[in-house]
């Protein structure tokens, strides 16, 4: 899932990916993927490739961070890391509160209409500034729904998969 992580599984969620390297000394970029930004370092342990990797320092820089990770010392070794996924355990996280969902959940999602039209499966979700928005993909149709709940998004069933909206598909002519 290009951009916010891959869906949950039983035991890991992503909540950033590495992006880079800084420097000669280990140092690598991290894109975080939680909202604030810097609440990626309130949770851990950091979990990359499955190992646990944790945090000495970590700076903001530009639009992400940078972070030293015991263990990594030089820029080759930091090398191998980059495109690599930052995890946590899912039991790390808060349970969300009524109505709040992680990302994260709603990836993979059966997205369907009122009338139960299937519109597709979430793709990923972009943050917008306005809303977050649904990248719903059927095939190599992509639709793009403001994740806004109460006037479009009237359902989100977790343990079903299922989200249902009022939204209407444009026809084409």
């Amino acid at each position: 899932m290009d951009g916010f992580g891959k869906p949950i599984t039983d035991r890991w969620v992503t909540l950033g990916r590495i992006t880079g390297v800084h420097g000669v000394r280990g140092w690598v970029r991290v894109q975080s993927f939680t909202r604030p930004a810097e609440n990626i370092f309130s949770y851990g342990p950091w979990l990359i490739r499955g190992v646990e990797l944790p945090r000495l320092e970590h700076k903001a820089s530009g639009r992400g961070f940078i972070v030293q990770l015991r263990g990594i010392e030089d820029r080759e070794i930091a090398e191998e890391l980059v495109g690599e996924e930052v995890q946590i355990e899912r039991s790390a996280l808060p349970e969300p509160g009524e109505g709040e969902y992680y990302w994260a959940d709603l990836l993979g999602m059966q997205v369907v209409t009122t009338e139960e039209t299937i519109l597709g499966q979430v793709d990923r979700l972009l943050e917008t500034g306005a809303q977050d928005v649904l990248v719903v993909k059927a095939g190599s149709r992509e639709h793009l729904l403001p994740f806004v709940q109460g006037p479009i998004v009237k359902k989100v069933d977790i343990p079903a998969r299922r989200i249902e909206v009022d939204w209407e598909l444009e026809t084409e002519e």
